[in-house]
């Protein structure tokens, strides 16, 4: 074990609630630089104050702060899905307001069923419900883009089963974000944008008119792929810390991100006005869609602050406030498109070329915690508050609402929002105990926590059916993006009471056991138990084997649970139809089967080795299999004879629905393998190698029933295998880092595997790769470069590119190919949105920092 013993109590305490951080000189991934020999002390996992990354029961990813700082990215998300194999974070496009806020996953299972800490608290979950085609479509996640890199002392990522230990949600592994408390500072300014060429993606020469009602102009490419100059974007950051007292601290960060928007879509190869031969035909822009990120204004702001109480206590605060302004494009109407038609006038196009709608999303982040910790009569003490709130105001833009004709409708709207609300108060105590064996940590402690959900109305036009409703099939509500309507308003809340206890126990020398349990009520859905045992063994110094067995739960989201309201989809196989989605405690859901949702239950089991016997040296490998029952999914859109005669006997009126069941039981396995080496140092400088694998696999083992619908209708095909197959099977990273006086240089490569893409039909009995329209996406390789020099100590210049070989996921097909007709669509969405690295293409970027 780590000497720990010059270390003062009242760091030690914090370190024990798992809330701060005991400071060693530098740490990296799996401890690859000075601490290569595992030393680096974790907080996440554990309530000890000496556990390193090298004597952990379970695998545990150490991410520093340099890591994080050597990239063209400031997401937090693309960073970590950049240096952590299990980790995916897709960029979709389409997606509503997805767009503007993405799910990202750990070993392949949804946004939710990871947990997310900051400063070892629970962080807020965004109040967004993914919704429409994307991966982790059913879940809400906790949006760590929020948080600047900048702001970052390092990221503990628990690749195990935890609920035992945080309650809900840590069934794929726990994510704790450890914010600085150093004193100096560091100011950045750095700029990018994508030079890229968009593989297999044509540039359009010339355009011939129509020649028959029923044909498409005759285009003409250049045998050129179409190149982009595009997403600009400015990141303005500064990290402040300063000293406060004797022993105190306050570090602040803010950040400024201004991103344009990019598009790779495709020359729409579709006639766009219904006149034959009209000559707007030949001058109309083929690339009107925009497909890839959205435009983004971000403001961050953290604070991260303690102060000494007397001579064994601190009290501590840390907090956010962020702010997002960003939208994202829908489906590009044409000018022939009856929801172009403007009945008011004839059904004449209201717009004459066409329009292309745009959801807004303007996104609220805040986030407060405080708290006093310290050592008093031999316990570890640590009680504290902890508040968060995300607001999602969405709105329309370039729209109008075709049901009141276009004199009648504005062509920008309030369309309401979301809010997601979280509150608890925590109480830890932690103390050794001498059981006559070796050291040995007992730790106990409570929480209480109540969460709120809301939904707000939009302003009336955004959702009102008007008076021309019933005329060809023209919808209600603003375009793209139907407004919340005052029948899908709700303020919920429900509380929790938890209580727990580890122990953490030195057997041996060479064997150490951790045992943990928690008790956990909810107001809604009642009580959970579940526990944890972990073990560790290093017969040989530097080699141990490890395994850990636990149970875990993941409490039904508010969202899953309360969200209601219409909105267009692209259903596979039919096309832009308005779908509702509505309660589970709603008349219609009701009817239709809907029963109050159960907890998500799992069990982890996970054994692997760890290996340290080199110096400068780290290998761990780790097997894991996670069984989920009752996972929550939102059922297929039920509709139907049937579905109208259901509801029309039990006295209620529609037509289709959706809405979340516990639907499914899954079961996902694995390997992690993550290693690392610093080089002796032979005179060329520091180089330390790192390289990650994950390989991943799930399958769905029992699906539910009710109400006379097949399995197949509540959850099908399409679905079922985004579920289990919409990510890379696999993943492998490698990097050099290396150091040589004022000089640096980071590369990095990310394999990604395979990601299937189900075609439109419904039936699950089918494998994959057997059906029509079927499509694999095939392995992936994505380089990223930078380069660094400082002219003088305090000032660092940087030069990269992120996807350095400007890579692009397969080019989807179109028309008819093989006998299936794939339709027109992808002619002008070139690429799947669940490329597991996104589809922009070359970003190029340079950076300037200056350190105080």
């Amino acid at each position: 074990m780590r000497n720990i013993s010059r270390i003062p109590s009242l760091t030690l305490a914090a370190a024990l609630m798992a809330g701060g951080t005991i400071s060693v000189p530098a740490f990296a991934q799996q401890g690859a630089d000075d601490t290569s020999d595992g030393a680096t002390i974790i907080v996440t996992g554990t309530r000890r104050t000496d556990r390193t990354i090298a004597d952990s029961t379970v695998p545990i990813d150490v991410i520093s702060s340099e890591m994080l700082q050597n990239s063209g990215t400031t997401e937090t998300n693309r960073l970590l899905n950049q240096l952590v194999p299990s980790f995916n974070f897709p960029q979709p496009s389409l997606t509503d307001g997805t767009d503007s806020l993405r799910p990202a996953t750990l070993r392949g299972l949804a946004p939710d069923q990871v947990l997310v800490l900051v400063n070892g608290k629970r962080r807020h979950l965004s109040s967004l419900l993914n919704l429409n085609g994307s991966v982790g479509r059913g879940s809400s996640g906790v949006d760590m883009n929020t948080i600047p890199p900048l702001a970052i002392d390092r990221i503990e990522v628990l690749r195990d089963g935890a609920a035992s230990q945080y309650g809900s949600d840590a069934i794929a592994g726990v994510i704790n974000i450890q914010l600085k408390r150093r004193e100096g500072g560091r100011a950045q300014v750095s700029f990018g944008k994508y030079i890229t060429t968009m593989e297999d993606v044509a540039q359009v020469a010339s355009v011939a008119p129509t020649t028959n009602a029923a044909g498409d102009p005759v285009i003409t490419f250049t045998g050129r792929d179409r190149k982009r100059r595009d997403g600009d974007t400015y990141t303005f950051a500064t990290n402040v810390g300063l000293p406060i007292g004797e022993g105190g601290y306050f570090n602040f960060t803010a950040e400024y991100k201004d991103r344009s928007p990019t598009n790779r879509s495709g020359p729409d190869i579709r006639r766009n006005y219904a006149g034959i031969g009209d000559p707007r035909e030949t001058t109309f822009n083929r690339y009107a869609h925009r497909f890839g990120d959205g435009e983004s204004k971000d403001m961050n702001f953290f604070f991260n602050a303690g102060m000494d109480v007397g001579a064994s206590f601190e009290l501590y605060s840390f907090g956010s406030y962020g702010v997002r302004d960003a939208n994202g494009a829908g489906f590009y109407r044409r000018a022939l498109d009856v929801r172009n038609a403007d009945w008011a006038n004839g059904g004449l196009p209201f717009y004459p070329d066409g329009f292309l709608p745009l959801i807004t999303s303007e996104i609220r982040d805040i986030a407060i915690a405080g708290g006093v910790r310290g050592e008093t009569g031999g316990w570890n003490l640590d009680l504290s508050i902890n508040y968060g709130t995300n607001r999602l105001n969405y709105g329309v833009e370039n729209s109008f609402n075709t049901s009141l004709g276009g004199l009648n409708s504005p062509r920008k709207f309030n369309a309401g929002g979301l809010r997601s609300g979280q509150m608890s108060v925590n109480f830890d105590a932690a103390r050794s105990i001498d059981f006559g064996m070796g050291d040995t940590t007992l730790a106990v402690g409570g929480e209480w926590r109540n969460e709120n959900y809301k939904i707000v109305p939009g302003e009336v036009s955004s959702y009102i059916a008007g008076p021309f409703t019933f005329t060809n099939g023209a919808a209600p509500g603003s375009q793209v993006f139907p407004g919340f309507s005052p029948t899908t308003a709700i303020d919920a809340s429900r509380d929790s009471f938890a209580g727990y206890l580890e122990l953490d126990a030195d057997i041996s020398d060479i064997f150490n056991v951790q045992v943990a349990g928690r008790y956990e009520h909810f107001s809604d859905f009642g009580d959970t138990v579940n526990g944890k045992i972990a073990a560790r063994l290093e017969p040989v110094s530097g080699l141990a084997l490890r395994g850990s067995i636990s149970t875990g739960f993941r409490a039904p989201g508010m969202a899953q649970q309360f969200f209601s309201t219409t909105s267009t989809n692209n259903v596979a196989g039919v096309g832009l139809i308005e779908i509702g989605t509505f309660p589970v405690g709603s008349p219609i859901a009701v009817a239709l089967g809907a029963q109050p949702l159960d907890p998500e239950k799992s069990v982890n089991i996970g054994g692997g080795i760890a290996f340290n016997m080199v110096s400068g040296f780290s290998l761990t490998v780790d097997y894991y299999r996670i069984k989920i029952k009752d996972r929550i999914t939102l059922t297929e859109n039920l509709q139907g004879a049937d579905v109208v005669a259901i509801l029309q006997a039990a006295g209620v009126a529609g037509t289709s629905a959706r809405f979340f069941v516990n639907g499914i039981d899954t079961r996902t396995q694995g390997l992690d393998i993550v290693g690392s080496y610093r080089l002796p140092d032979f005179g060329a400088g520091r180089f330390t190698l790192t390289a990650g694998y994950n390989i991943n696999d799930t399958k769905i083992t029992d699906r539910r029933t009710f109400s006379g619908f097949t399995a197949q209708r509540l959850f099908a095909r399409p679905e079922s295998f985004r579920l289990t197959d919409g990510q890379p099977s696999n993943k492998f990273n490698a990097g050099i880092d290396w150091e040589s006086g004022p000089a640096g240089m980071t590369l990095r490569a990310n394999r990604y595997g395979k990601v299937f893409l189900p075609g439109p039909s419904l039936d699950i009995t089918i494998p994959k790769g057997a059906a029509p329209g079927d499509v694999t996406l095939s392995p992936k390789w994505i380089v990223d470069l930078e380069l660094r020099f400082r002219p003088v100590q305090a000032v660092q210049l940087a030069v990269g590119a992120n996807n350095l070989l400007d890579e692009y996921p397969d080019r989807l097909p179109f028309g008819t190919v093989n006998g299936f007709n794939f339709g027109l669509n992808n002619s002008f969405l070139p690429y799947s949105s669940q490329s597991p690295f996104g589809f922009s293409g070359r970003f190029v970027y340079g950076r300037m920092s200056v350190d105080f």
